[in-house]
């Protein structure tokens, strides 16, 4: 039987003159060997993807982190160069799929640049260079080509009782990698926080209401998903979701058949 399909919005890259469809390979692995799913990379198009024909052929929707930020429009504010650098083609392409997702009921993991996009699809707004706000520590990566060293698990957040998250990887403090200069400021109204760094940054959410999984978090945990049990947990129950899913639609496509 076939392995559930993932799919993982792209950015726009340009490298040496010519313009990149692209994923860190982080992402497709941590989907692959945590989810145990296969990938399908969706280009990243300010117009003509055909969302729900995408969605049709897809189990989950993975949305990752990037180096670029969610335009300031896109939340009722004006953008700078300073906030930057932007990549209006990744979000032409990942807003609209996180809500015809969520819309239809498909499995949902949105990290880092994921979660700030799925707080913008549901009505929320962004803060951006939080490390310059009184109080706010920096979360920004650390300045290194070693990349152990950078996506490194060194900050604590705290998980809360009872919630989504809290039934995957535990309640109470857990240890995360979470590395950015932008982040949640006005949450959504439909979104609840799974968990908050020390600072009282939110480090993850989840969909009220969701037909289905349904989980954004701040952190990577994409990068150490073979070794550490956090982020192999949250990938296994992502797969779980999708597979679920999977199998859910499948047999209504056997029963339509069937009539």
């Amino acid at each position: 039987m076939s392995k559930p399909v993932v799919a993982i919005p792209a950015d726009i890259r340009e490298i040496e003159g010519n313009v990149w469809q692209a994923t860190p390979n982080q992402y497709v692995r941590a989907a692959v060997k945590g989810a145990d799913v296969t990938v399908f990379l969706v280009p990243a198009l300010e117009a003509d993807n055909d969302f729900d024909g995408i969605l049709d052929r897809v189990d989950g929707l993975l949305v990752s982190g990037s180096r670029t930020n969610v335009h300031p429009s896109l939340y009722g504010k004006e953008g700078t160069d300073a906030e930057g650098p932007y990549d209006r083609a990744r979000d032409a392409t990942s807003l609209p799929l996180i809500a015809r997702a969520l819309e239809r009921g498909i499995p949902l993991l949105a990290i880092c640049r994921g979660i700030q996009e799925l707080n913008v699809v549901l009505g929320g707004t962004l803060a951006n260079e939080i490390q310059e706000q009184p109080g706010i520590w920096d979360h920004r990566k650390p300045d290194t080509p070693v990349l152990d060293v950078a996506y490194g698990i060194r900050q604590k957040v705290l998980v809360k009782e009872g919630s989504c998250l809290a039934s995957v990887i535990g309640a109470g403090e857990v240890q995360v990698n979470s590395l950015h200069r932008q982040a949640i400021s006005d949450k959504a109204p439909r979104l609840a926080v799974e968990a908050v760094a020390e600072d009282g940054t939110i480090e993850a959410v989840s969909v009220i209401g969701a037909k289905a999984f349904a989980v954004g978090v701040q952190w990577h945990p994409e990068y150490w998903v073979g070794s550490d049990q956090p982020s192999n947990r949250l990938f296994a129950a992502f797969g779980e979701a999708v597979r679920e899913y999977a199998a859910a639609k499948q047999g209504t496509a056997h029963r339509t058949a069937a009539e």
